[in-house]
């Protein structure tokens, strides 16, 4: 899918677990579907691997099992003549699970006791290279920003964190923060996204006022609220894909908003 391309954009999402960023992310890529004739390559960097259910596409391999199966086949004698990087240059291209509408690549499970380091160096190398072909990079990261510690997935144009409307979600954005700024990790724009939030008589989502001042005090930039939406749970029980929420449900209007001033970054 798509061929060399000079300029991809990169946007991550992040947040602990259970804020919702991972419904954020299909949400992304949901409107660059809509709104760009680019390519998406989305990677599922969070070790619970639920990107490709809210995208709705089965997933057959991960890169973490890929990494698993060539330590083992060098353990055995040798990969048949073939040197590593092509070896898992084609093994990454075999576990890409290609669609008309984006390509979806899988971290899946971290490391286990063994020696990764030449391995970790040239799944980066060839993750880098397979990026470059794209548009745009929709990475979902796992609470802990492994793989953007680790490098290996590729410095961010735009970081959305997600967080839930409580004083413990707002703590851990802001860690989030400043977490890649000791990292050596480039983030060019970072912006706080509020899930799951309450509505006020008149439909708006609203925060309370000690949250506000928590974000303020973090000096977290606020893009947007999104309200709660039973639909979302709804397609959660039936295992309907969040990608095919309907234009006219809360969760996918709020995104929508929050996302245009940020449409120069997209």
């Amino acid at each position: 899918m798509g061929k060399e391309k000079k300029v991809t954009r990169t946007i991550a999402v992040a947040g602990k677990g259970g804020t919702g960023k991972t419904t954020v992310a299909a949400l992304l890529i949901q409107h660059l579907i809509e709104r760009s004739p680019g390519s998406i390559l989305a990677i599922d960097a969070d070790p619970s691997t639920n990107l490709n259910l809210v995208l709705g596409v089965p997933l057959e391999e991960t890169i973490g099992d890929i990494r698993e199966e060539t330590l083992q086949e060098i353990g055995r004698g040798g990969l048949g003549g073939i040197s590593k990087h092509d070896y898992l240059e084609v093994r990454i291209n075999q576990a890409l699970v290609e669609t008309e509408r984006f390509d979806l690549l899988a971290m899946g499970r971290p490391e286990g006791p063994g020696c990764y380091c030449a391995a970790n160096h040239v799944l980066r190398f060839c993750i880098d290279r397979l990026a470059r072909s794209y548009d745009y990079v929709v990475i979902d990261n796992e609470a802990g920003l492994e793989h953007l510690s680790r490098r290996t997935t590729r410095d961010v144009d735009l970081l959305l964190i997600v967080s839930d409307p409580t004083m413990r979600g707002l703590i851990a954005a802001s860690r989030v923060v400043d977490l890649i700024r000791e990292l050596d990790t480039h983030a060019s724009h970072i912006h706080l996204i509020v899930n799951r939030v309450s509505v006020d008589g008149d439909g708006r989502p609203t925060l309370a006022p000690q949250l506000e001042g928590v974000i303020k005090e973090k000096g977290l930039e606020l893009v947007g609220l999104i309200p709660e939406d039973s639909t979302v749970a709804d397609y959660d029980a039936l295992g309907k894909p969040l990608i095919d929420l309907s234009k006219e449900s809360l969760i996918r209007s709020a995104m929508e908003d929050l996302l245009q001033p940020l449409d120069g970054l997209l």
